[in-house]
């Protein structure tokens, strides 16, 4: 079997070197505490794009920090009483999908909400302000202040977003599903984690794991490579790169993954050099409830034959 990381034995065995930082818990019951307290206030709109068998709605909520959140929010028309809702989140820098590629689950009975992350390519917006490189890496945004983290609030969307669906009339609360590759892999995580009423999660080759890891591997890629930037133009010596790290664990998802309750299933590709598979399975190791991996050993980071349509079947049993 090919790979270009770790044998499969030791990937299944692997379970991360990113440091978590001591006060890890205490950090997310704050954050938590601080959502609890900021109403979503939902807004929607018929959107332009309709279809013949659900209704298009632009919603908007209100995340933490004040910063209005953009979903594709699409109800079946039929069945008329309470249904199944997914979640979907997309890869670092893009926008959630079109239209049209959103429909076959809702022509299956959900409803579906498709989120745009704050400050990348959609309608979401980012209303922080923060010191230092706001360009590109938001990965390391907010990196001199734990609190000020980009992903902090981005993963306290994700469960925002659960509490937007679970309060729609047509929704059952309690079959709350959610999915995405890469960065939508990472928020799918997360999603979980921080909201573990979520039933089902899907994630494929989930991105945001084991900083340190990456680095290590030198994994400089198109990615990751912000980290790469960062020593280079505030650290050139190293000389905080523990400190830095540390930060950084606040928002790997190998250190919130423990906390889900909900059954994963997670597609990996074994040639993957922008989200490695050890980093993979760093979170992957961590789940505690009922899981399952497919790998792909001669595919990247990229589409994963035939998985789509495994994930279908198994949320659709939800």
């Amino acid at each position: 079997m090919s790979f270009i990381d770790m044998p499969i034995e030791a990937l299944k065995e692997y379970k991360g070197i990113n440091p978590r930082p001591d006060d890890f818990d205490s950090y997310w019951a704050e954050a938590l505490e601080e959502l609890k307290n900021t109403d979503p206030n939902v807004q929607l709109e018929k959107s332009e794009f309709q279809a013949p068998f659900a209704e298009c709605f632009n919603l908007f909520f209100t995340g933490v920090g004040g910063a209005r959140v953009y979903a594709k929010y699409i109800k079946p028309a039929l069945p008329k009483d309470s249904h199944p809702a997914l979640l979907h989140f997309h890869g670092y820098s893009g926008h959630s999908p079109e239209w049209s590629d959103l429909l076959g689950y809702a022509a299956s009975g959900f409803s579906v909400l498709a989120m745009d992350v704050r400050g990348q390519g959609g309608r979401s917006e980012d209303n922080a302000q923060v010191l230092g490189n706001t360009l590109n890496g938001h990965i390391i945004r907010g990196v001199q202040n734990p609190k000020d983290l980009f992903f902090r609030n981005v993963f306290l969307d994700t469960a925002q977003l659960v509490r937007v669906a679970q309060e729609m009339p047509e929704v059952d609360a309690e079959r709350i599903v959610a999915t995405g590759s890469s960065q939508g892999g990472a928020l799918t995580i997360a999603c979980g984690a921080l909201a573990p009423t979520v039933k089902k999660l899907a994630p494929n080759y989930p991105f945001l794991s084991d900083y340190k890891r990456v680095w290590e591997i030198d994994a400089k890629n198109s990615s990751y490579n912000e980290i790469h930037n960062y020593f280079r133009r505030f650290d050139p010596r190293h000389e905080r790169a523990e400190e830095f790290f540390t930060t950084l664990g606040y928002i790997d998802i190998q250190n919130l993954a423990d906390r889900i309750k909900g059954e994963v299933l997670m597609g990996v590709g074994l040639m993957d050099n922008s989200c490695p598979p050890s980093t993979q399975f760093a979170a992957y190791n961590k789940i505690k409830s009922k899981k399952t991996y497919v790998l792909y050993p001669d595919f990247a980071h990229e589409q994963l034959p035939g998985q789509p349509d495994k994930i279908y079947q198994f949320l659709l049993d939800c």
